[in-house]
């Protein structure tokens, strides 16, 4: 990114200064253009694959990508900003005398193509030299062409901003009229166009679509100046505009509303702003040890970061050291094949085809047919997220499927999957779990965390937090954090609500390797009960 760019962007206002943005500034009208003519795509593949084979590459794969964004950001009555972006370009990954090289180039020619691949082979032979063992990949057959989309009703690109508008409006007014003092709503879309070639015989087609559209309520005591939150129970998801057009459901999961399919963002806005009001009275929770019961709004980050990061092989292996830290669950705990990673009602699983999910995609960035395995069986550990390159690290012979690259400028690594708890095989509601607690706090929504750099000991907040006493949800409580370390907190979980219950959450955002890349991964869950967590008081005292 240019300077002159930079300045675009970052100029475009504090509600998207911090996000990720790339690509150049556009006109609406240009997010529902076609883009590059799918016969152009495979006559530059080819170019490319032709090219590198030529130079010596033993295998070559590319990415041409159309990449679009639109931010739409608000306050109380008022748009503060609209943001559209544009990125488009290819990028190109050689083996060449056992060793990785990439290049990427915006100059879609035969020749600016051929120059980049010239690049990216001279690259791979000049790191060769360094190369203590040669890449090893996993077989892939080749797919020939196909394609694959998100399966929506309604591409949110082509909602025009007035509708986008006139519901972030409605968002808002909800908020305000139900006592809100401030409150910000945002829309994020996203749409990848990708196009993969490989050496391997596979030219695929994708066209993935993504939305996002959280809020942040805040309530003020006139009186005494103090303030309280609620952020949106939105999730990110893998769909269309369809997702915001529903209604709110008649059931209500203790005390909010269950959303899954849809979501109505002006009663989750009022509701927000009701909770805030209730959260500026609300008791400080006592510290002490609680029977939590995590809501799946919540749950999803905790299993985030202390089972999503963990069980990725490069953290395990150590390759992400210098970034984000390496991992607790190494090697030879999973070699032993007992390593008790949970009590026997945890079963976590990757997944990069869940309908839905932020990560769902039919190939990979490596043209790797997606699918779903087990990460965490009957509470044992039994696998890792890996790619083509790493796989024979773990004896096995096929790749998970999990290698991604958030734009055709940088080179595909491994990222973690959809990773998520699977459901309680008994019959399990809400309220069943919750009339067995005796002293309990419900916690429902993110908020505030920290774990420490090997994915182990860590401490989450949330939204909101219901404190429970006999069997029964008492009053709502704050200040509450809990405590724990990854294998302590799992191997706690002592109950997990039934399939009906089951509800995906998500990062639209989630950071990794240097360069850092983003990527948007979700995490399913039903209700999980976890017993005797450690509970904090995390309300500062002055003075």
């Amino acid at each position: 990114m240019d300077r002159r760019k930079f300045l675009q962007l970052s100029g475009a206002g504090l509600g998207v200064s911090m996000l990720p943005l790339s690509g150049n500034l556009v006109a609406e009208s240009k997010l529902t253009q076609s883009g590059i003519d799918l016969a152009v795509k495979k006559e530059f593949a080819d170019v490319a694959l032709n090219t590198a084979t030529k130079l010596g590459a033993s295998y070559a794969d590319v990415r041409i990508g159309r990449y679009l964004n639109q931010y739409v950001v608000t306050r109380e009555m008022k748009v503060q900003d609209v943001v559209n972006t544009e990125s488009i370009g290819m990028g190109i990954r050689v083996i060449a005398n056992g060793t990785w090289g990439f290049a990427a180039t915006n100059d879609l020619t035969a020749d600016g193509v051929a120059r980049a691949t010239r690049q990216a082979v001279a690259t791979a032979k000049a790191n060769a030299k360094y190369q203590q063992e040669p890449v090893q990949l996993a077989p892939v057959k080749g797919h020939g062409e196909v394609s694959w989309q998100t399966p929506i009703q309604k591409n949110a690109m082509q909602i025009p901003l007035a509708d986008k508008v006139d519901l972030l409006m409605d968002v808002n007014k909800s908020a305000l009229e139900a006592g809100a003092s401030y409150i910000n709503s945002m829309l994020y879309l996203v749409n990848e166009q990708k196009y993969f070639a490989s050496t391997d015989g596979s030219y695929i087609d994708q066209d993935v679509h993504r939305l996002w559209a959280p809020f942040s309520v805040t309530a003020v005591d006139k009186k005494t100046g103090g303030f309280r939150t609620r952020q949106g129970l939105s999730q990110p998801v893998g769909r269309g505009f369809e997702y915001l057009e529903g209604r709110a459901e008649d059931k209500i999961q203790s005390q909010t509303v269950l959303y899954r399919d849809s979501y109505d963002m002006a009663e989750d806005a009022r509701l927000a702003a009701q909770q805030a009001q209730e959260k500026l009275t609300a008791k400080s929770v006592k510290p002490g040890k609680y029977d939590l019961v995590l809501d799946p709004s919540h749950l999803w980050l905790t299993i985030h970061e202390s089972v999503g990061h963990p069980l990725e092989l490069d953290r395990v292996l150590g390759y992400e050291a210098n970034f984000a830290g390496t991992s607790f669950a190494t090697i030879n705990k999973w070699r032993s094949s007992k390593f008790q990673y949970g009590s026997d009602k945890v079963n976590l699983f990757a997944d990069k085809v869940q309908p839905g999910s932020l990560g769902a995609v039919g190939y990979d960035d490596e043209g790797v047919k997606t699918r779903n395995w087990d990460l965490v069986k009957d509470g044992v550990l039994v696998n890792y997220q890996a790619t083509r390159d790493q796989v024979h690290m773990l004896g096995q012979k096929k790749s998970h499927g999990c290698c991604y690259a958030d734009s055709w400028s940088s080179v595909q690594f491994q990222r973690m999957s959809n990773v998520s708890l699977l459901p309680g095989k008994e019959e399990l509601s809400v309220n069943d779990m919750i009339k067995d607690v005796e002293k309990g706090i419900y916690i429902v929504g993110a908020g505030s965390f920290s774990i420490d750099q090997q994915r182990y000991n860590f401490q989450f907040g949330g939204q909101l937090f219901y404190e429970i006493e006999d069997g029964k949800i008492t009053s709502m409580v704050e200040d509450v954090a809990y405590q724990s370390n990854t294998q302590e907190f799992w191997n706690a979980c002592s109950q997990v609500c039934d399939k009906d219950d089951y509800r995906l959450g998500g990062s639209f955002f989630d950071g990794k390797g240097q360069p850092m890349q983003t990527s948007a991964v979700s995490h399913g869950s039903s209700t999980a009960r976890f017993d005797g967590i450690n509970v904090i008081n995390t309300k500062r005292k002055l003075g």
